[in-house]
This record gives structure tokens, C-alpha cells and sequence, in this order.
């Protein structure tokens, strides 16, 4: 087979794992080899090896947060087995999936939510309006698949490999690797939902984020200069449409060198910071991992004394072309790189900054066929990490510079909750940054595959994640925007970006009616935010993503299950765009409710929200950043099931900070309950050390026929006479 130059020790590693460090140029022939070890490594989740790789042997887990202990047996009966096989320059495992199977996640996929026919190519590549590899090979890898079956019944399939995986969904689940053996882990459970619940037990869980991460954000290549922002951030305020973040791309830094700052456009970025701060505004500013090779600068030459980059096949640190021009890479494989890495946090992170951003971390090369690294680049490793070839650590380079990045970040502000945003990741990337989609365009497709790629992303252990409002690339036409925003606001993570050379993107760019459009949707995703902070704290508990499919609501209903139009925010809010065409929804008792007078009928762009029966939602009131108070009066939206009863969850703490972690939070039960034409709302239960604030409570009685209103003090029962 032909191989690329190799240093010896590249040579000496390909050899003896028999595998060539090129992709393969033609299809292969496989031959199957036993499975050498199953059994149990956790309450029915079973781990599987070839017979060539052994227990001892088995390479670190970049996905796993503990490395798998034997715990038992396989139980006799047990279905989802993993087939392996060799071929001349791949590895391959196939599971056969039981008839009528739906699948799901595969990672950041354009396309529809169920997967089945699919294929995906695992591989981060920097892919502007997903149009390479026709959109099938995007800026993350998520090795996994989530089955159901037509009872309901559901597994998980995890292939924990960081190398080239091909990823085909037909009559089975095939993952082609080209790397030596790998694991597979299979989660067996009653409900998808408990396989998500178990998938963040092995790969970790979303930290609770700040909650000001929850609200509107605003970004664009670039905002230039500094008074840009600043004209920016009034705008919002002025136009009273509700924002938490604005974004600094690029050009803030002085010829695109990170962790510095332009002299001309951004002199005094401590003023730029406090401005938005005073205006109740965070600001995130991004940093990529490509140096300008400058020996007048600073970073260039601390990454030089201390010997921090990835080197080439010969034992040379590797040169490639990104923004500042040449540049060379961090060896994040490294313990001492990552820890220099984060102490560059030290300096930036003082002027203000609230937020990072980590781009072109694929990481992304320029005027290469490959838009990245040779194969046969070599990183160093340390500690838990064994040296190895990039076609080792492409996949998780992204990972381990956004872990180094949030340490850094907690370093310097160690009473603060870290927000880091990543376009490359690798699963359970979820532990230490947020994630969206990528370079998507300003397009009715890619609105249209918005919805299912955040989905899937959180059906990948992903919770914190959403595309580019409005999209990114081209101009966008009016109508498009206004679609967008109005069903955007209610994405997990939701910021509006635009590249430099499309049309100007803030809500107000495009007229009065636009205008209005945002307002409203924003202003009902800010009603929404003690319920989406409740969320998300449930999901950094239990896994379960925030935005979730359809068929969530009745797993067993198979009209739902390719679904991919509405969606659920939790369990309870059900979101149905008004350009979706017959969307299947879920049986039951769902009632639409308004957050603002006359929302849904104003403008003819905004979704329909349906409450589910049994559910209390509660919600705030208008408020134009996370920083102003919102539960007071704490509104309590209540649709009772088929029994006249309901129950809903609100967590509350100081929003930022680990004083939670102490016990210095509030978790509250409400229950509501039917007797004859009045309904009582009380505190059923609660948890935590917070004190209950000193504050009203209104109870809004969602009936089929209307809503009927009551008030009193949070904390006592509060009775409302039925009127429709």
C-alpha cells in the first residue's frame, strides 16, 4: 500500500497496527474477526473488543470520562453485537438492526432527523455553506448512533475511535475505520430518553452555563471599529429588542494575531467591555489556534521557548496558511502546551471579556486540498496521551483546545461559570464548550435543516447548541429572516451571525415589519427563560437535551418519528413553525398558549406554542437582558391533564458562579389540582438552601376554551375559579 514520508517512529506505529496513514482510494474487502471480549461495564451497557485488542489494551477514551471497568456478563438474550472486521488499510464494526429501527444523532448532520439510508463521513472539516463532500462531513465527529425500536425500546452505539470513521446507515449500522481496532459500547434501555440520560453518564455532562449564555446573541464578521459595537449594542436597546451578548470576531486583533488587539480599530478594549457591561451586555471575543509566525510576537515566541507545536513527519514544527498568513499549531496532546495555552487566558481575559470563542479549530488550514494538517503530522502527547500521528488526534484537536481554553478561562475567573464556544468538537465535547453549526448560508434549506441538526447534535450528548440565525453566508432576503428568527429564538444556544461580504443581519436591518418580527420572538424566548434555565439544568444533571424530537412525547407513536419540522423544549413546550407543512404532532392533550397579547396572530411569522396536559410552565416577564429581573411576578401557566391535574419544576440560583454546588440554589415542585371549577396551585416540594424570594405569583389556567387567572404570594396556595 502506498504510504506517505514518515519519521520513523510515524513508520514504526503505522506498522504495527497495520494500517496506512492515507485515506483508502478504493472500496475494500473485509474479513471478519471474532469478537474477542464482552461483557457488562455498567447497568446494561456492554462494552465489545476484537479478538486483536485486548482489555489491557485498550486505547485512552477521549469520549469516555472513566475508562471502562468489567462489571459482569453479558445477560443471555442480549441483541445489539457488534460484527468486526479487517481490511488491507481499515477496520470495520457492523450491527445488525432489528426491523423497524429508527436512527438517530450521528453527530452534526445536514439532512433530515431520522438517519436510516444516511451516510456521514467522520472527519472535522472547515466546510463553508456545507457544500463539500456534499454537506455529509461537517466541522465535528460524533461516532454514535441512537436506535428505537417500534416499541420504544431504545440503544445506543458507541464506536470509540478518534480516527477517520465512515459512518453508513443502511440495514445496519457500519462504522469503517480508518485506524486500528477500536471498542464498541452498546447502551441497552426502556426509552430513548434514558439512553441519553446514560450516554451523559459515560461521556460526561454539559456544565450549568452562566445563565446570560441563554439569551439573544448578536455577532458578525466583524463589527469594526470599536464604535461599531458600541452603535450596535444602542441598537438593541434603542429598538428595545431583548440581547445578552455581542461577539468579536477577527478583526478586533491586530493582523489577525490571537490574544492581541488592533491598535487603529480596537485601542482600548477595556472600554469597549465596560461599555457593554454598562449597558448590560457580555461580550465574547474569538481566538483561533492558528500563530502568525512573527518573532516580534509575543505568543510566537513563548510557543517557541517552551516547544509547544505540532510537528511534522521530519521532528519540525508544521507551517500552514490561516488568517494572519503562515502560522504554526499547538500541540494540545500536550500537558505543557495546554497549560500555556491556558495561561495566554490571563492577560485578554482581564480587559473584560465575559466570553471565548474557539474558530478554525478542525483545525482549519488554508490552500490545501485536505483544508487541514498532513496525516503524518506527528503530536507528542503526555500523560494519559501516547504520541501519535495527526490522522490520530484530528478528530479531538478541537476538544483538547477548548478543555485548555475553559481552564483557562476558570484560572482567571474562578467564581465564574466559563462560556467557550467551539466549531470543532468530538463527543462529549459537551464538558467543556457549546457548540453551533458552522458556516451554514442564508437559505430555506439550511433554515429547514436547522432544526434537525440541533436535534440530532443533542441526540449526540450535545445539549448546548444551535445554528447561525438568519444564516451565515449570502444575503438574506426579509421573509427568510423573519422564518428564521421567529423559530430560532427558542433554540438552545440563539445568536444571529453574518459574514462580511453578505447584507446587514441585526433585527432592525430589515425594515419596521422585521423589526416587529424580533421583537416579539425574542421577547417570548425571555418570557421563557426561567423555563429554559430550569432545563438546562436538568440537562447538566441528567442529560436529557434541552431541544428535544417530536417523538420524545410518545416514543412508541411511529408518526412522530420523522418528525423534524416541530420540535419539544423539554417535555412540556411543543414548537411548531407556522411554514411547517402537516406536521405530525403528538396525541394527547396540547394547548396553545400566548406568552405575549396576540403573538402567534400579529405578524403571521411566529411558531404556535402548545403546553402539554399535566404540565406548569413557569415563565417571567419581558425583560431586555438576563442581567434585569424577571420573576416578578412569577407567572405560572398551567394545562391540566385528562385527571384536572398538573405539575411543573423551577430552578433558581445566582445565575453565575459555583455556590449552587454548595446547596445555595432552589429547586421548586408546583402541583396543581382540579376540584370542581376551581383549580389550587401549591408547593409540593422543594430542594436546596436558597430562600424563596418575596415575590407574586400569577396562576393562568390554560383551558380549551381559554385562559382563567388568579394571583397571590409564591409559596402559598393560590385558588382560581375556572371562568371558560
Amino acid at each position: 500500500m502506498n504510504m506517505l514520508p514518515l519519521r520513523p517512529r510515524s513508520l514504526a506505529l503505522a506498522l504495527s497496527v497495520g494500517f496506512a496513514l492515507t485515506a483508502p482510494a478504493v472500496a475494500q474487502s473485509f474479513v471478519d474477526r471474532e469478537v474477542g471480549y464482552s461483557g457488562l461495564i455498567g447497568d446494561a451497557i456492554a462494552l465489545f473488543l476484537p479478538e486483536d485488542l485486548s482489555l489491557e489494551a485498550m486505547p485512552y477514551s477521549h469520549a469516555l470520562v472513566e475508562r471502562p471497568e468489567p462489571s459482569g456478563k453479558l445477560p443471555t438474550g442480549w441483541q445489539i453485537r457488534p460484527q468486526y472486521a479487517l481490511g488491507v488499510e481499515q477496520t470495520q464494526a457492523t450491527i445488525a438492526v432489528p426491523e423497524g429501527t429508527s436512527l438517530y444523532g450521528t453527530g452534526e448532520v445536514t439532512g433530515p432527523l431520522e438517519r436510516s439510508g444516511r451516510e456521514v463521513t467522520l472527519w472535522n472539516r472547515d466546510n463553508y455553506g456545507y457544500r463539500d463532500n456534499d454537506g455529509h462531513q461537517l466541522y465535528q465527529s460524533h461516532p454514535w448512533v441512537l436506535g428505537v425500536r417500534p416499541d420504544g425500546t431504545a440503544f445506543g452505539v458507541l464506536a470509540d475511535s478518534t480516527w477517520r470513521i465512515h459512518l453508513a446507515l443502511e440495514d445496519r449500522i457500519e462504522f469503517t475505520s480508518d485506524g486500528p481496532w477500536f471498542p464498541v459500547v452498546v447502551i441497552e434501555r426502556d426509552s430513548p430518553q434514558a439512553v441519553m440520560q446514560a450516554l451523559a453518564d459515560l461521556t460526561g455532562h454539559m456544565p450549568l452555563p452562566p445563565k446570560w449564555a441563554l439569551g439573544y446573541q448578536q455577532s458578525r464578521w466583524s463589527y469594526y471599529p470599536d464604535d461599531r459595537v458600541k452603535e450596535i449594542a444602542d441598537g438593541f436597546r434603542e429598538h428595545e429588542i431583548p440581547c445578552d451578548v455581542i461577539w468579536m470576531d477577527i478583526d478586533y486583533m491586530d493582523g489577525f494575531r490571537v490574544f492581541t488587539f488592533d491598535p487603529e480599530g480596537f485601542p482600548e478594549p477595556e472600554a469597549v467591555n465596560d461599555y457593554l457591561h454598562e449597558h448590560n451586555f457580555k461580550a465574547v471575543w474569538m481566538i483561533d489556534p492558528g500563530i502568525k509566525t512573527d518573532p516580534d510576537y509575543f505568543v510566537y515566541e513563548s510557543g517557541n521557548a517552551e516547544d509547544v507545536w505540532v510537528h511534522d513527519a521530519f521532528g519540525q514544527p508544521f507551517h500552514g496558511n490561516v488568517w494572519p498568513g503562515d502560522c504554526v499549531f499547538p500541540d494540545y496532546t500536550r500537558p505543557e502546551t495546554r497549560e500555556w495555552w491556558a495561561d495566554l487566558y490571563a492577560d485578554f481575559m482581564a480587559t473584560g471579556i465575559d466570553g471565548v470563542w474557539n474558530d478554525m479549530n478542525e483545525p482549519a488550514v488554508m490552500n490545501v486540498p485536505s483544508k487541514t494538517m498532513p496525516l503524518h503530522n506527528w503530536h507528542r502527547g503526555g500523560g494519559e496521551l501516547p504520541a501519535g500521528p495527526h490522522a490520530q488526534y484530528h478528530n479531538v484537536y478541537g476538544m483538547l483546545m477548548v478543555e485548555a481554553t475553559r481552564e483557562g478561562v476558570l484560572d482567571v475567573n474562578p467564581d465564574k461559570r466559563p462560556f467557550v464556544l467551539t466549531r470543532a468538537n468530538y463527543i462529549g465535547g459537551q464538558r467543556y464548550a457549546a457548540t453551533w453549526t458552522g458556516d451554514n448560508l442564508s437559505t430555506w434549506e439550511h433554515l429547514r435543516w436547522s432544526i434537525p441538526m440541533t436535534l440530532n447534535l443533542g441526540l449526540s450528548g450535545q445539549p448546548f447548541n444551535g445554528p447561525d440565525l438568519g444564516g451565515f453566508g449570502n444575503d438574506a432576503e426579509a421573509d427568510l429572516w423573519a422564518n428564521w428568527v421567529a423559530v430560532g429564538s427558542f433554540f438552545p444556544f440563539a445568536r444571529g451571525h453574518a459574514t462580511k461580504d453578505s447584507n446587514a443581519k441585526e433585527p432592525w436591518a430589515f425594515g419596521p415589519e422585521v423589526t416587529d418580527v424580533a421583537r416579539t420572538a425574542l421577547q417570548r424566548r425571555y418570557r421563557l427563560l426561567p423555563y429554559y434555565y430550569t432545563l438546562f439544568r436538568e440537562s447538566s444533571v441528567d442529560g436529557l437535551p434541552v431541544m428535544r424530537p417530536v417523538f420524545f412525547a410518545d416514543p412508541q407513536d411511529q408518526r412522530l418519528r420523522e418528525e423534524d419540522q416541530a420540535f419539544l423544549v423539554g417535555a412540556d413546550l411543543l414548537v411548531v413553525p407556522q411554514w411547517a407543512e402537516d406536521p405530525a404532532l403528538p396525541q394527547g392533550t396540547w394547548r396553545s398558549i400566548s406568552l405575549l397579547e396576540g403573538d402567534v396572530e400579529a405578524d403571521g411569522y411566529q411558531a404556535e406554542l402548545k403546553l402539554r396536559g399535566g404540565a406548569i410552565l413557569p415563565v417571567g416577564k419581558v425583560i431586555q437582558s438576563t442581567a434585569e429581573p424577571s420573576l416578578d411576578p412569577l407567572t405560572l401557566m398551567v394545562s391540566l391533564d385528562e385527571d384536572g391535574q398538573a405539575r411543573g419544576t423551577l430552578y433558581e440560583d445566582d445565575g453565575d458562579g459555583f455556590d449552587y454546588r454548595e446547596g445555595d440554589y432552589l429547586l421548586t415542585t408546583y402541583e396543581a389540582v382540579r376540584q370542581g371549577d376551581e383549580v389550587t396551585v401549591r408547593v409540593v416540594s422543594t430542594e436546596g438552601d436558597r430562600p424563596r424570594p418575596e415575590r407574586p405569583v400569577v396562576v393562568e389556567i390554560v383551558g380549551d376554551h381559554g385562559v382563567s387567572r388568579g394571583e397571590g404570594v409564591d409559596g402559598q396556595p393560590v385558588v382560581v375559579r375556572l371562568e371558560h
